[in-house]
């Protein structure tokens, strides 16, 4: 009842903030014209003084007279003219369009709303069952809980991943930190937290990340091919392109064949040698005739060609889509000739395709990640 009243006084308020304005008379302009009327009447009275005196004679002062008669019909008439015409149509059609719409949306929200609806503040949303919740109510309650207990080092870790995965990097990197700080470093909370700051930074491994990445491999040794891959990746934006190639070679060859690291490293690994000027053979790239056929071609015609080849991979991995690595081709391609809204639609259904919860599909999403494109759930 008490909100009913409060929406109730509110509506009248703006309505009478509206209407009263509009039912206020227009100026009018009788004042200005009231004074020259009395102007113009002394006028008359001195030609009269003037006649008295013998100043003039009276045909002059009839001449006189007339014309001030003249003028003080004049501007009579201009008075006339210009007095407001009142009409009762405005202020009816004012008052019906003002207090039309509030009345039409009472009338509206009344049939097809929920006024009875009881409230769901977060509070009690957070007292349900944890497996009834959204994952931003599961994040609201762990959030609830760190706040209420800041020295809880198990709640920051959890959350840290949760962030992260959430594309929250800034508070990955937060919740990483107080994690490593209470609960000690470790490879993981390290790896996390460079993955953290690499995002925050917009692709870039800064100097902190890449600490954050040494620190891991000090920790568990070489066997982290993430931390090892982004510190190559920090060498190869460096420039340091030679020490880059050295870097994933040497990750690749330790990597076992099974690894959903190798994809990744081999296209890191390609791309740096490209820009080196040593490229390596991709599979399923052009073939060395293709090279050559492209080298004799003009811009127009090789980036016809460049494509044609694009398409066919795409219209090839509509018609199979559980190969791996040619999705990681795909958004390397479209990624390259600058289309990064085609490199995300490609990356969706890659993840579509492979599993977002799949190592390949994970593997596709960390390789997204070196080319700068954001993450897809």
């Amino acid at each position: 009842m008490v909100f009913w009243l409060i929406l109730a006084l509110l509506t009248i308020a703006a309505s009478l903030a509206v209407l009263l304005p509009l039912a206020r008379p227009p100026r009018s302009h009788a004042p200005a014209a009231a004074h020259d009327l009395e102007v113009y009447r002394d006028q008359l009275a001195e030609i009269g003084r003037d006649r008295q005196r013998g100043l003039i004679g009276e045909s002059e002062a009839e001449e006189a007279r007339a014309e001030i008669g003249r003028r003080m019909i004049k501007l009579e008439a201009t008075r006339i003219a210009a007095a407001p015409r009142t009409s009762m149509l405005v202020p009816i059609v004012t008052a019906c369009s003002v207090l039309g719409v509030p009345l039409l949306s009472w009338g509206v929200y009344t049939a097809i709303g929920s006024p009875d609806l009881p409230a769901q503040p977060l509070a009690q949303r957070l007292e349900k069952d944890p497996r009834d919740n959204t994952l931003d109510e599961l994040v609201a309650r762990a959030e609830s809980h760190i706040r209420a207990n800041p020295q809880d080092g198990r709640g920051w870790n959890v959350l840290a991943p949760i962030y992260l995965r959430m594309n929250r990097s800034g508070d990955a990197a937060v919740a990483y930190r107080n994690a490593i700080r209470l609960l000690g470093s470790d490879p993981a909370r390290e790896t996390g937290l460079g993955e953290a700051l690499f995002a925050e930074a917009g692709g870039i491994v800064t100097k902190e990340a890449a600490d954050a990445f040494r620190r891991a491999l000090a920790a568990g040794g070489d066997i982290n091919p993430k931390a090892r891959f982004y510190l190559a990746t920090a060498q190869a934006q460096d420039g340091r392109l030679e020490d880059a190639i050295t870097a994933l070679t040497s990750l690749q060859n330790d990597l076992p064949q099974s690894s959903p690291w190798r994809g990744v490293i081999g296209e890191a690994l390609a791309r740096a040698q490209a820009e080196l000027g040593t490229p390596a053979p991709v599979a399923g790239g052009p073939s060395r005739d293709d090279v050559e056929a492209a080298a004799q071609m003009n811009a127009e015609d090789r980036a016809a060609m460049i494509e044609t080849m694009v398409a066919s991979l795409d219209q090839r991995l509509r018609d199979n889509p559980a190969d791996a690595e040619g999705w990681r081709r795909l958004v390397r391609s479209y990624s390259v000739l600058g289309r990064k809204d085609d490199a995300r639609q490609a990356l969706e259904r890659g993840l579509k395709a492979l599993g977002p919860e799949s190592e390949a599909g994970q593997e596709l999403r960390d390789f997204a990640g070196t080319l700068g494109l954001g993450a897809v759930e």
